[in-house]
């Protein structure tokens, strides 16, 4: 019984949440209508494993939500948007539409994306420190802007090692194979002697007696994740960078403000706000119930 009233407040909470602010609540009625569009398709299709990556996603739209409401945290309108279009991005765009492969500039931009909002992210934890009353630790802005960046590339690191995780124990390609024509390796030196032995102008390769049909060596993912984890880089950079003068001139940068999560206002507390109402109702309850008792 009280899982059930937590799950009924929880779910008043997350709707008045959503529907804050108009244009985070468009975005999200929108990605959501079009994935149960998608998801509707797949399922005709019986393609069941793109139905559960709809679901997922399904489930991923609520997130910023669910952390807005249970760690009492606010996410900018510009954030929460920007993450909404990320999830849609990569799991339905990414993986269903299959535009990780129909497009090579893909990967690359979600990836830098990801830089920046992991380092905005990052940012906010140290930020919401400095400005809390209850802990006595000030960082300077290059600290700050520091400890942004680490937190950033260590999620891209985090999620290279999963790729990697995946496509080792299930077999999948998430690490997503290179094309080169060039290579450079101390294993085809003769001597054993440690010397790089290079081969230039690769143009076929066999493997068991087939060509791939490539025009080219196949690098297995390696150039795949330092592309990656570098563009990972470069938004981690370009944040902390904004996130450093944002610091420094005392939070007057409009452009960071949109993306840097902060505490919430009491007034935008609406889990705490359900629970009181219905407190009050209960109250109203026993009240009328005594009187009636009474007369």
């Amino acid at each position: 019984m009280k899982i059930t009233r937590k799950l009924k407040l929880m779910k008043k909470a997350l709707a008045m949440e959503r529907r804050e602010h108009r244009s985070s609540y468009i975005v999200y009625v929108v990605l959501r209508m079009l994935v149960i569009i998608t998801m509707i398709r797949q399922v005709f299709n019986q393609n069941y494993e793109n139905v559960f990556l709809c679901l997922l996603t399904l489930i991923l739209l609520i997130m910023p939500s669910f952390i807005q409401v249970n760690l009492k945290i606010e996410l900018p309108t510009g954030l929460e948007i920007t993450i909404l279009m990320f999830i849609f991005a990569a799991e339905i765009l990414g993986e269903i539409q299959a535009y990780y492969i129909k497009f090579e500039f893909w990967d690359t931009a979600l990836h830098t994306l990801n830089g920046f909002l992991a380092a905005a992210i990052g940012f906010a934890l140290v930020d919401i420190l400095n400005r809390s009353e209850r802990f006595s630790i000030q960082l300077s802005p290059v600290f700050v802007a520091i400890v942004a960046f680490c937190f950033s590339m260590t999620i891209g690191v985090l999620w290279e090692f999963f790729e990697c995780g995946m496509d080792q124990l299930f077999g999948l390609d998430m690490q997503k194979d290179t094309i080169v024509y060039n290579i450079n390796s101390v294993m085809l030196d003769p001597t054993n002697s440690n010397i790089p032995v290079g081969i230039d102008n690769i143009t076929d390769v066999t493997v068991n007696g087939q060509d791939l049909g490539l025009g080219g060596y196949l690098d297995i993912g390696l150039l795949d994740t330092m592309k990656d984890l570098f563009v990972n880089f470069i938004g981690a950079v370009v944040f902390s960078i904004i996130g450093y003068f944002y610091v420094k001139s005392r939070g007057k940068g409009k452009f960071a403000d949109r993306f840097i999560p902060r505490p919430k206002a009491e007034d935008a507390d609406f889990l705490q706000q359900v629970k009181d109402e219905e407190a009050a109702m209960q109250g109203q309850q026993i009240s009328k119930k005594d009187s009636v008792d009474i007369g």
